[in-house]
């Protein structure tokens, strides 16, 4: 009898540690988040004219606006991630398993920018606050709203 518990002591310590082996070999790819074209948003100046067209992604529940663009490990330049909210208030992000330097552009109740956070670099978990009440929040490549000369007053729009 002693034997046997042995025995079998030992079969389970093998194959315990063999499985434990394979677990560590194994690599765990991680899922390919494609981009969803949800909408067109166009950047529109403070005098009218348009500054550019981007494919958006929108970010409207809670659980797309927690992970937002985290994983994602590139976005074209007409592209972006637009957070909507129910109503304006203080708004703060950060760059959490995100992997793209990202510039951030907050926009009140009417759409018109009213602050940036640019060149946010991945994975940092800094706080990135709005400074004023924001309701909408545009996430573009770092250095896509100095290069198309974004600035307050300008808004946003997305004909349905």
């Amino acid at each position: 009898m002693t034997k046997r518990f042995i025995f079998l002591g030992l079969v389970a310590t093998t194959l315990f540690f063999s499985s434990c082996k394979d677990d560590e070999e194994k690599e765990i790819e991680p899922a390919n988040i494609e981009f969803r074209d949800d909408a067109d948003l166009y950047l529109i100046s403070a005098e009218g004219d348009t500054i550019n067209m981007l494919d958006i992604e929108i970010a409207d529940d809670d659980y797309s606006r927690e992970t937002g663009l985290m994983y994602r490990e590139s976005m074209e330049e007409n592209q972006g991630m637009l957070f909507v909210y129910n109503r304006e208030s203080m708004r703060n992000f950060y760059m959490k398993n995100t992997y793209i330097p990202l510039d951030l552009v907050f926009f009140d109740a009417d759409s018109t920018i009213v602050s940036f956070q640019k060149d946010a670099q991945p994975l940092d978990e800094s706080i990135l606050p709005s400074e004023v009440p924001a309701q909408f929040i545009l996430e573009i490549n770092a250095g896509l709203s100095e290069r198309w000369n974004l600035k307050t007053g300008d808004r946003f729009s997305v004909p349905q």
